[in-house]
């Protein structure tokens, strides 16, 4: 019998009810691990811990320092430990995505006839609340629950937090700027903190997924769906569990020498 990797350990996931966060889960739940689900959805949360068998339902929203906090304590009261962080709750910004959508389409017309001249204004139109919403979910949330983690962690001189950015946080996603912002935030927030945390016995790492078949990507045509896939040279989206698959390898023993590192499954995207 193969060994599991992260046999008696606890893990809390954040966004852990869908898409990403859901297939962390079970991958975490395969290799051993028993996983608190931290989602707002707290029915889709609950469902999946029953599915696993074991673990913890936390309905909480990253976005409110205080909520995070309490789901944090709850998780070592009633699961003895916290391990491993998986900050993966995070929004696409659907009515931002959708319109930058409808003229992604017309530009995509534009480049058939030779030149696209139709500029998305996705900073023009981006209002006030879509800037702070989205930078409160990724952003903050990231901040507060490894703040909440690490001080759970830090007594006993281990544990694993990993932060899912994306590959627009590295180069830019054009009609996305406020989630481009904030996955880089996520990036240089797990740079910083690794170089420290690390003294604690605590691994801060991140990974930077390409474009990934999601619920988050509902809000593409099947037009600019299929553009994606053409643009990424492997020829289709990636799928969650290629990305669970990575966040095991983190979260494990055998990623010991990764520190403040940043992990990119892109399918040749973007190579750096």
């Amino acid at each position: 019998m193969t060994e599991m990797t992260l046999q008696d350990r606890v893990a809390l996931v954040t966004g852990g009810a869908s898409g990403i966060g859901k297939a962390i889960c079970r991958a975490f739940a395969a290799e051993g691990a028993t996983v608190a689900v931290l989602d707002r959805n707290g029915d889709a949360a609950r469902e999946l811990v029953e599915q696993l068998g074991r673990g913890v339902t936390l309905p909480a929203d990253v976005g409110d320092s205080a909520a995070v906090d309490r789901a944090t304590q709850r998780v070592v009261d009633e699961l003895g430990s916290l391990d491993i962080l998986v900050n993966n709750a995070g929004i696409i910004g659907v009515e931002e995505a959708r319109r930058a959508g409808s003229i992604m389409e017309q530009q995509v017309a534009e480049a058939g006839a030779g030149k696209v001249s139709t500029p998305l204004r996705s900073v023009e139109n981006l209002t006030d609340d879509q800037w702070r919403k989205m930078l409160a979910t990724h952003l903050d949330g990231t901040f507060y629950c490894t703040r909440a983690a690490m001080r759970a962690m830090a007594p006993k001189g281990r544990g694993v937090v990993i932060n899912i950015a994306s590959i627009c946080g590295i180069e830019g996603c054009a009609g996305l700027p406020h989630y481009s912002a904030a996955k880089a935030g996520i990036l240089g927030l797990t740079r910083a903190v690794a170089k420290d945390a690390i003294l604690q016995g605590i691994r801060v790492n991140a990974i930077a997924p390409g474009f990934t078949d999601t619920p988050l990507l509902d809000v593409l045509t099947p037009l600019l769906r299929g553009s994606l896939a053409v643009q990424t040279p492997v020829g289709r989206m990636g799928t969650v569990d290629e990305i669970a698959a990575v966040a095991v390898f983190l979260a494990s023993d055998r990623a010991g020498f990764f520190v403040g590192e940043t992990l990119s499954p892109n399918g040749g995207y973007l190579t750096v």
